[in-house]
């Protein structure tokens, strides 16, 4: 079955509230209940999210509440923050340390404040533009967004002085948002959102600290960070969001104001920063025991907020020592964050430039079109519709860039390295046209050309792929002028079974939205369905009233996953999907009728079938409004 491509229907991001309680793991300060207990625990919450459409997600988390079993509420944000959902792919963000009463926890509510938000999109022709209209199922603007997740007995979150425990909120904003576009363009976004839990997970994903330097412990091979998150102001002592405990060992690697380190010189070198220099530490959660190991430390004037401005964004063309850089976000020396669409920079043979996780030198001339970076330096024009970067005395710092497409031909295998040609359809999530290649071969006859581009792959296992498989390529841009290979891979995920998500809305709400439900999956009916009725995966759409057969969602083998029912502003959570299946027939056969079914899974094309580990059904009583 074909799919048909476009951009008429985005689809965002996937935001993740890591909640893990951890008694020991780092000092904090914080945290209200309307109970006090002198035996407690210590809530860690963390962000991420996964791929999506949006260029920009900015909302204001204005709380995050846990609730005990007794009815008390635990209130684990200490100021309201500002947070950009889409800065975080393949990143999980700390951001708060609060000490919270033992007992049993039942639910968790987060609360967002939509009154300033930040909302960017690419349209049609592969420009950013701001969404204004932001509403929910029944039309009407968003402001403030409330939910609550409920935890049934036997997934209740235990605190106790000692114990680790690991809570999981998922707000997934890829099945909670969808993106519209008028005749003129002009975009909107729905919002039907969904929040999940699950606890004991030790997140794969790399885990980020930001904020500034609290102590250097060279004996105990750690440091603390006073976490300031975000967007916040990266000076001062203030500690409102806690002080967090990062592990270091001989294969840490450092940049400290430029220059490189690993291992105990680099604690040592840290050692001799000021107190509240600022920091950040890329590294992972571990569990049992529970810490934070870091793989990279950045401080002083290699941090974003630090004493440069930097911009964050790809490389859309270069002509000599001037790259242009897309989608980039500005954060000025003075801690103020700017958005604009693109931004001049100007290099030289005096700029360091680096390569994430590594401490091998580079030159300017490994800086190439689609290249995903952060650049250190000055701004030389403040105006935000045309600026421009002297990073001539600054740093590139080169991060992992990620291409979607399509495999073209079956791949090469010589000698244990293999090359594979693919189809680029987006780099970083957005459309190849935006890219100019001009120049990043050795001749123009090489220049990189994305409808064949030439993927270096190393010693990966490639034997798998085949024509037309839709895969998902991590590592590195090749140096400017030396293409090919275009690129060097790091990773290469066969996306095509995994990573889809079915969104189907009714208008109105319906009785009659699956023709079976049972233990062995659901089958929709798509009759009267609304706005949406589409199955999402990475580079594009397919309609669901086009399938031949009525599509089926169905849950694992084992018959595990996370499966949510909203009614009311409040999300019930079940771990069984037959338990999940039960409770949804008990609400129909009471009245219910159903409003919204999302779920993210493996699509099967030729059965039209998903295997979903997440499905979330949104339900209302007749005459109701949105709930």
């Amino acid at each position: 079955m074909g799919r048909e491509m476009g951009k008429s229907l985005r689809v965002g991001f996937a935001a993740l509230l890591v909640a893990t309680v951890i008694a020991g793991f780092c000092g904090c300060n914080g945290g209200s209940s309307s109970e006090s207990s002198n035996d407690t625990g210590e809530v860690f919450i963390s962000m991420t999210d996964a791929e999506g459409d949006f260029v920009t997600y900015t909302v204001d988390v204005l709380s995050l509440t846990l609730e005990k079993a007794n009815g008390a509420v635990v209130e684990t944000m200490p100021v309201t923050t500002t947070v950009d959902f889409a800065q975080y792919t393949d990143l999980t963000e700390f951001l708060t340390a609060a000490t919270v009463p033992d007992g049993f926890y039942v639910s968790a509510s987060v609360r967002l404040d939509y009154t300033n938000a930040d909302i960017r999109v690419e349209n049609a022709d592969g420009d950013t533009v701001q969404v204004t209209n932001i509403v929910d199922m029944d039309g009407e603007s968003v402001e403030i967004l409330e939910l609550t997740v409920e935890l049934k007995p036997g997934q209740r979150l235990f605190v106790a002085p000692g114990v680790p425990a690991h809570l999981m909120l998922d707000f997934d904003l890829e099945m909670s948002n969808a993106v519209t576009f008028d005749d003129e363009g002009v975009p909107t976004v729905t919002v039907d959102s969904v929040l999940t839990a699950d606890m004991n997970v030790e997140e794969s994903k790399i885990h980020r600290v930001r904020g500034t330097l609290d102590s250097v412990d060279t004996a105990g091979s750690s440091f603390g960070v006073v976490i300031r998150p975000f967007v916040h102001l990266l000076s001062g002592g203030q500690g409102d969001f806690g002080v967090l405990t990062v592990l270091t060992d001989e294969s840490t690697v450092y940049d400290i104001d430029g220059e490189p380190y690993e291992g105990a010189a680099g604690l040592e070198q840290l050692e001799l920063m000021p107190a509240l220099t600022a920091v950040v530490a890329l590294g992972d959660l571990k569990l049992n025991p529970v810490r934070f190991e870091a793989r990279e430390v950045r401080a002083g004037s290699s941090v974003p907020g630090g004493t440069m401005d930097v911009v964050t964004g790809n490389v859309i063309s270069r002509t000599g020592d001037v790259i242009m850089v897309k989608g980039a976000s500005l954060m000025r020396a003075g801690g103020s964050a700017v958005f604009n669409d693109t931004v001049a920079i100007t290099l030289a043979d005096t700029t360091v430039v680096r390569r994430q996780l590594s401490l091998v030198p580079y030159t300017i001339d490994d800086v190439s079109v689609g290249q995903r970076l952060s650049v250190f330096g000055t701004i030389t024009n403040d105006d935000v519709e045309s600026l421009e970067m002297d990073a001539s005395k600054g740093y590139a710092h080169m991060v992992c860039t990620t291409l979607g497409g399509l495999v073209v031909g079956e791949p090469e295998t010589a000698g244990g390295e293999s090359t594979v040609v693919m189809e680029v359809n987006s780099i970083d999530l957005r459309g190849v046209d935006v890219f100019d290649f001009t120049g990043t071969g050795a001749t123009a006859e090489d220049d990189a050309d994305p409808q064949a581009y030439d993927v270096d792959a190393g010693t990966i296992n490639v034997s798998g792929l085949e024509d037309g498989t839709r895969i998902r390529v991590k590592g590195f841009v090749t140096p400017f002028g030396q293409a090919p290979a275009d690129f060097e891979a790091q990773s290469i995920t066969d996306v095509s079974a995994v990573g889809s998500v079915i969104r189907v809305t009714w208008g109105p709400a319906t009785a009659t939205a699956f023709s079976e439900l049972g233990a062995d999956g659901m089958t929709l009916d798509l009759t009267g369905c609304g706005l949406l009725h589409h199955l999402m995966f990475i580079g594009g759409t397919t309609d669901l009233l086009g399938l031949p057969e009525s599509p089926v969602i169905a849950p694992a083998e084992s018959g595990l996953g996370l499966f949510v029912i909203g009614q009311n502003g409040t999300l019930r959570l079940y771990l069984s999907f037959n338990n999940f299946v039960q409770d949804l027939q008990d609400r129909l056969d009471s009245g219910l009728l159903v409003k919204s079914v999302v779920a993210r899974g493996s699509f099967d094309d030729a059965t039209g079938t998903m295997t979903a580990g997440i499905i979330a059904v949104g339900m209302r009583h007749e005459g109701h409004g949105v709930e």
